[in-house]
């Protein structure tokens, strides 16, 4: 029951920084996400772009 793709958390702040990290109502999946170079890149240019690709490759 989380967002959909491509819509940017609420809790994202102006620096896209997450404003629930460490507090207890930051959800399971975004704690025991471990970032994946090959989805991620290495800056956030990168991982948007390597994102759209996936979804791209992925949609019906």
């Amino acid at each position: 029951m989380g967002k959909p793709a491509g819509v940017r958390c609420l809790h994202l702040d102006k620096r896209f920084s997450c404003g629930l990290f460490n507090d207890p109502r930051r959800p399971r999946v975004c704690s025991e996400f471990k970032p994946e170079p090959l989805v991620c890149g290495s800056n956030r240019h990168e991982a948007l772009v390597l994102i759209q690709r996936l979804e791209l490759s992925c949609a019906p």
